[in-house]
């Protein structure tokens, strides 16, 4: 009884030390998919918690293929680069501590824009991540500008 006691206590501990967000001094690393209408790419972001609900980082996307005409288009017009800030609501909505929930903002070369995203931890290292980006201020209007659209993220998440 006592063995399977302290299995059940180590099993509960090792899953639920696997929280999605813990504050202040947090880092988390994303790489994944990059989905939009005009191109598919890959997508990079870093995020350091400031506090208890707030972190801010870095989200970089680069453009690999697509829609007719994006073969022709520059570096420069293929990546992206954006400071990002994060209100991460996991623990106040209460669904999972795995889980984290985070709208955010962010200010890129190309536009300044808006977030929302997902994250669900399987380990304390390892979990999946899924995020919704979308321009609120555009800087400049092209006829094929990748970066100035509705897009989606998905990908893998890291602990770090």
């Amino acid at each position: 009884m006592k063995n399977s006691l302290l299995a059940v206590a180590l099993l509960a501990f090792s899953f639920g030390n696997a929280q999605a967000f813990e504050g202040k001094g947090d880092q988390k690393f994303q790489v994944g998919a990059n989905l939009q209408d005009y191109a598919t790419g890959v997508n990079v972001s870093f995020d350091h918690g400031l506090g208890e609900n707030i972190s801010i980082g870095v989200s970089s996307s680069y453009a690999l293929g697509g829609a007719s005409g994006i073969e022709d288009l520059d570096f420069e017009d293929r990546f992206d680069l954006k400071a990002r800030f994060n209100a991460n609501l996991g623990n106040v909505i209460n669904i999972d501590e795995n889980f984290d929930f985070y709208p955010g903002l962010n200010l890129s070369l190309k536009n300044f824009g808006g977030h929302v995203g997902a994250r669900y931890f399987f380990t304390e290292g390892f979990g999946v991540y899924t995020e919704a980006s979308f321009p609120l201020a555009k800087y400049e209007e092209n006829s094929i500008d990748i970066h100035n659209q509705f897009a989606v993220n998905l990908g893998m998440t890291f602990n770090l």
